[in-house]
């Protein structure tokens, strides 16, 4: 059964640059990831943070439709890429106001619930889809356990 991780987040932390420590502890392990972005400006944010990430922990990247045949590692897609060339990864890390429909393909959804009380309501309604889909739903609190 697909599992759904969503991170409680305190008021200091920050979705994107949480979303490349995931990437670069995913990789570490030999496991790709899509990172799945609100839009393409949210996308080439993460992109622009994986490159200024820790040079010692490298991270190989691409927007989605680019890079190499096969994909990176870890490619980055947003809501308006295309949807049907959706690496085969197995974790997908969504950084959008809502969970795709087409998150049940992946093995592990990682996902976020910010501090502020509207992106908490959103990350709410996520959980609750998450839920509808069949996901295995639990969260981890970064207030009393950070990474």
């Amino acid at each position: 059964m697909p599992k759904a991780l969503f991170y409680v987040m305190t008021a200091a932390n920050d979705a994107e640059q949480l979303a490349c420590e995931l990437a670069a502890r995913s990789y570490s392990k030999g496991q790709g990831m899509v990172i799945y972005c609100a839009d393409r400006s949210q996308a080439e944010r993460v992109d622009e943070l994986l490159w200024q990430f820790d040079a010692e922990r490298f991270i190989p990247h691409n927007l989605a439709g680019e890079g190499p045949q096969a994909g990176a590692p870890v490619v980055i897609h947003w809501q308006d890429s295309d949807h049907n060339r959706l690496e085969n990864r197995p974790q997908l890390l969504n950084l959008a106001p809502e969970l795709p429909n087409f998150a049940v393909q992946f093995g592990q959804i990682i996902d976020f619930v910010p501090a502020d009380d509207q992106a908490k309501a959103q990350a709410r309604r996520r959980f609750a889809a998450a839920r509808q889909m069949g996901l295995a739903t639990s969260t981890h609190d970064l207030a009393s356990q950070p990474f």
